[in-house]
């Protein structure tokens, strides 16, 4: 019995010594072809106590994940990322820092789309990776306690271009136009650099002169601010500036949307709606 009991063991120990070194074979093949790095296994070890994820347009959008899940969600994301030798054009839209707790912090900043052939949307001050899965949409979207609203790139977006179409309707096209989205700190959290790099491209078709606003707003001709008065399920309200620096005026739009019977109804005026 006590013979039987020793072969078992041993078998059993077999067993596992193969199973894990067919585990670390698979690893090292995906390694050997480019489908795994292992920049990051310091998170699989554990060693990460929590991670500091931070917008860079909101400073108050400022989370900690601590639930070892979902740090490990985050290993599998990362350790299939591809390394690259170019970071994305796009500004990055997250600021992520693991922590191990001894003094030792990992920093990335993160572009929350997925990375153009050859470009990188995770960088730190010595890599660059091309992530193939939307961080934002598998770990961050779980853990934020704000949720989005409700059609948001859609109308805050198409509303914007609405309004400055109606201000530019019969005046000069080829003047120098900044859009200012900086200042609308009510919704800077889902101001994402892809949507806003295809928001000014789509502007740019019309008004080739027109971008959005980074750093100088006196530079332009004409400078458009947007500042965002409530966006919830079915309302949407916003103020939309146009400030003319030639003539030194300024004209203000009122944004009123109402989402009614399945469908959002757009309303762009000069006049302050009763209900706004």
């Amino acid at each position: 019995m006590k013979f039987r009991k020793v072969i078992a063991y041993t078998l059993a120990s077999v067993f596992i010594a193969i199973s894990l070194s067919g585990c670390a074979s698979i690893d090292s093949a995906k390694v050997s072809l480019g489908l795994k790095n292992t920049d990051f296994e310091y998170i699989k070890q554990n060693k990460i106590k929590k991670i500091v994820i931070q917008s860079t347009r909101d400073p108050g959008f400022r989370f900690v994940i601590s639930d070892q899940n979902a740090i490990s969600d985050l290993y599998e994301v990362l350790s299939s990322a591809k390394v690259v030798s170019q970071k994305s054009s796009l500004d990055p839209d997250y600021i992520l820092e693991m922590d191990e707790g001894n003094g030792t912090v990992h920093k990335f900043q993160y572009v929350a789309t997925v990375g153009k052939t050859g470009s990188g949307n995770l960088y730190s001050d010595s890599k660059i990776y091309d992530v193939s899965r939307r961080i934002d949409n598998d770990i961050i979207k779980n853990f934020w306690n704000i949720r989005k609203p409700k059609d948001f790139e859609s109308i805050y977006y198409n509303s914007l271009k609405k309004t400055i179409d109606e201000y530019f309707s019969g005046k000069d096209k080829g003047q120098s136009i900044g859009v200012n989205l900086i200042d609308d700190v009510d919704v800077g959290k889902f101001l994402l650099s892809a949507d806003l790099e295809d928001f000014e491209s789509k502007l740019k078709g019309k008004y080739e002169n027109s971008e959005i606003v980074k750093e100088n707003k006196g530079q332009y001709d004409t400078l458009v601010t947007i500042k965002t008065k409530g966006f919830k399920s079915t309302l949407y309200k916003a103020v939309v500036y146009f400030w003319d620096k030639k003539a030194q005026t300024e004209v203000k739009y009122y944004i009123f949307n109402k989402y009614e019977n399945g469908a959002w109804n757009v309303s762009i005026t000069k006049e302050k709606p009763d209900d706004f």
